[in-house]
């Protein structure tokens, strides 16, 4: 069964701004879905119709089924949200903020406390319960956004920008629960600038850009579209200077680092075998940029 199935969406806003011209997708019931596009592109209107906060100007939306023109609340109750912005207010506790939320779903209030204690201690959060909200930081701020938007166990979460802020160990232990969640059969839909987590993270992957997909396939698929890779190289000996090989780019940075762009028909083992013919011994090597982002600059600029 397909968790969300959208079709022909379109939206124009009042000011005759088209936000989305056609929009069709699906995603899978279990699946860890990326949807990725620049600033403007049409994500967060996209998710604002799911969630009944925009109103679409034409196409279907279902939710399991469940068509959200005829029965939203029934819909409604399947989906849990992390939005962009911090929509609760920082002066109630932390622990009232998720079994509030729980609330609005009809939950006793045991079952409520019972589950925000699973998903604040799995969040790191438990021993926070009792405090304000404004004594959080950025990224604990981020966790009770995302414990808030499990308290009634969906089974699709919707994920818009969820890490933003957050530095890179808390987001990788972010990863790591999301992960954990989506293999127990949570459905999730990313949207992240941070192209890394969904490279990392997503089974399939949408780019949406100008209002329409340009790419719906899975990461994998995705990835072998791509044509060049860059990589830093740091080297023992200083290169002073290195001849190009095939459709390669060399940029020497410093003494001891090489950067080389290489062509997808042409192997690393080649760039090593040609370094070693200058008498150039590489000690480490790593990725300028990840593949998906790289692929996502090339996609967007056609």
């Amino acid at each position: 069964m397909d968790a969300l199935s959208i079709s022909d969406l379109h939206k124009v806003y009042n000011s005759g701004f088209i936000a989305l011209k056609g929009v069709t997708f699906d995603v899978k019931e279990g699946d860890f879905f990326g949807l990725l596009g620049p600033n403007g592109a049409g994500k967060t209107t996209t998710i604002g119709i799911l969630t009944s906060l925009v109103t679409k100007t034409k196409g279907t939306v279902t939710i399991f089924g469940i068509d959200i023109d005829k029965d939203f609340p029934a819909a409604k109750r399947l989906i849990g949200v992390v939005p962009q912005e911090y929509n609760f207010s920082i002066f109630e506790k932390v622990i009232d903020i998720v079994t509030q939320q729980a609330g609005y779903y009809g939950m006793e209030k045991d079952h409520a406390y019972a589950n925000a204690e699973k998903y604040l201690k799995k969040l790191g959060l438990w021993e926070k319960r009792h405090s304000p909200a404004r004594e959080l930081s950025g990224g604990m701020k981020r966790r009770l956004m995302i414990a808030r938007g499990l308290i009634h166990e969906p089974r699709l979460l919707i994920l818009d920008e969820p890490t933003a802020g957050v530095d890179v160990e808390l987001r990788r232990g972010m990863w790591d629960f999301l992960t954990e969640l989506n293999e127990k059969g949570t459905t999730i839909i990313l949207t992240t600038h941070y192209l890394e987590e969904a490279e990392q993270l997503c089974k399939q992957i949408a780019i949406i850009n100008h209002g329409q997909i340009i790419v719906n396939t899975s990461k994998k698929a995705l990835l072998r579209k791509l044509n060049k890779e860059t990589f830093i190289f740091e080297t023992k000996e200083p290169v002073i200077e290195l001849p190009p090989l095939g459709e390669s780019h060399f940029r020497i940075q410093e003494e001891t680092t090489v950067e080389i762009t290489i062509d997808k028909h042409l192997s690393l083992n080649a760039i090593f075998a040609h370094l070693n013919r200058h008498n150039i011994t590489v000690e480490s090597m790593r990725n300028k940029s990840n593949r998906l982002e790289e692929l996502f600059m090339e996609l967007v600029e056609q």
